[in-house]
Parts: C-alpha cells; structure tokens; sequence
C-alpha cells in the first residue's frame, strides 16, 4: 500500500525529532515561550526531516544556491524543499511555513501563502499557549481562509495541506502531546485532525 507524502513526513518528523539535538533545544523554547528560538529550532528540525526525505531544502541559515538568485527563503517563505535533479528551475515538493506570532491573522496569512504555492506538500506549523488557543486557530483558518475559497479552486490546489500547531500548555508530553496535526479536507473545505 502506497503511503501519502504528509503520512511520510510526519514520520520522518517524528523519527528526526528522537534525535536529542532536535528534541531538546525545542522543548526549551517552547517551555519557555521563546519564540524566536522556537523557530530556529524548528527550522533545523523541519529541514533535517526534510533531508531524511531525501530532499534539498533551503531556509534561513540553509541556503541551497539551487537558483541562479542569492537568498536562502524563496518566495519568503521558511522552508522550500525540492525533490532531487539537476534542472535548476523546477517547482518545490513540499513549502513550509513557521509562523510562531500569536496574531491569529500571520497564522492565516501563512496558510494563505502556502496554498499559494504548486507542491506536493504545504505545511504551517503554529505556536499557542493552550489547547483552547488550538482549536481557535484551526477554526479560524477554515473560516477565514478555507472558506474564501470556492471548491473548484480548493480542487486545482493538488496535493496535501497540513497544518501543525504546537501547545506550550502540552509541553510535558513532547513531542507527541505538543505538536497536533491537522489535514486539509479538499471537498468539505475544512481540516481533520490526524494525531
């Protein structure tokens, strides 16, 4: 039986984040509320799953110089991840975007940049103190941006959208307590819990 992308990398994440250099750094940061830390830490991680892919992927302090233009966050977004070859200007397989404000609207931006995006995978990870804070956010982003969508556009998007959000108020279950996934349900225009 053939596995889904996001089923693939959601493991690889799991995998990567056993990982004592991955798993501890980002724990603190969230256990703390440090939120720029948070997101260099989840930085790493995220292109270290990547990588476990076997993907090349570029962010900020991991450039890739795949394209002839100098910067290491292509279209400003945080993490692009590219299947392996050797043509230069191909389209990414997965984007990411790590949003760690507690501005409910930089969250839907975030998930309205990735949607705008051709890839196999979009995720959006998000950050929130509580389990309330949560499923606040999930709520808004099908309300505010899903549902601004017809379902004729939702079904040209083509592949698969998650959106990740981690709860500092679950921190004492990390990883798999803090971190909760939700997926993209194309036809009924809203997201279903994953883990």
């Amino acid at each position: 039986m053939m596995q889904n992308i996001a089923y693939q990398w959601q493991t690889k994440f799991w995998q990567t984040l056993q990982q004592p250099e991955n798993a501890d750094p980002l724990k603190q940061a969230a256990l703390n509320g440090q939120l720029t830390k948070w997101t260099t830490a989840l930085t790493t991680t995220v292109v270290a799953t990547s990588t476990a892919m076997g993907w090349q992927s570029s962010a900020r302090g991991n450039s890739l110089g795949l394209f002839p233009v100098s910067t290491s966050e292509y279209l400003a977004l945080d993490v692009m991840s590219f299947a392996p070859g050797n043509t230069r200007w191909r389209f990414p397989i997965a984007v990411m975007e790590l949003e760690n404000s507690s501005d409910i609207n930089r969250s839907a931006y975030s998930l309205w940049k990735v949607l705008c995006v051709r890839a196999d995978l979009r995720i959006v990870f998000c950050y929130r103190r509580s389990a309330e804070e949560r499923a606040a956010v999930i709520a808004f982003l099908r309300d505010e941006v899903l549902q601004a969508m017809s379902l004729a556009d939702r079904r040209k998007l083509g592949g698969e959208t998650l959106v990740v959000v981690g709860s500092r108020d679950d921190s004492a279950t990390f990883p798999y307590g803090f971190f909760k996934w939700w997926e993209l349900e194309i036809n009924a225009g809203k997201f279903t819990i994953i883990s």
